[in-house]
């Protein structure tokens, strides 16, 4: 078994919790192959950053999955069949980051760091 992780876009149109049960179906398939999901990010309705196939918005979802190589081939066949996927890409990794990532950290957060970035590297602070 292998560890995988996988981002998923589905289309505007679909409403949060039809998005919720399309990758509760892809979750299964992993699971039909005795694989397991160590991680599941839900990053809502955002924006893209170019229009794909007329949609300017896409629900992603992250996925840290434990499985074999056959179970990823066939998740990755049936997205690419299903109309609601506007894009996915799946990655092998060494390991699973328990934290969660950078997208789920609230805005606030971000502020701060930012802030203080700036605040330690203000030419002020910088002696010649």
């Amino acid at each position: 078994m292998a560890l995988y992780e996988s981002v998923i876009i589905g289309r505007q149109d679909l409403t949060p919790n039809q998005f919720e049960e399309l990758i509760d179906e892809f979750i299964k398939i992993i699971e039909s192959f005795k694989g397991v999901i160590k991680k599941r990010e839900s990053w809502g309705l955002r924006n893209l950053a170019y229009k794909i196939n007329k949609n300017r918005k896409g629900h992603y979802v992250l996925l840290n999955i434990d499985s074999s190589s056959d179970a990823i081939i066939e998740y990755e066949r049936l997205m690419r069949l299903n109309e609601d996927i506007i894009r996915f890409l799946t990655i092998r990794i060494s390991s699973v980051d328990e934290k969660s990532s950078p997208l789920m950290n609230n805005k606030s957060d971000r502020y701060k760091s930012e802030v203080v970035n700036t605040e330690t590297t203000s030419p002020s602070n910088v002696e010649a």
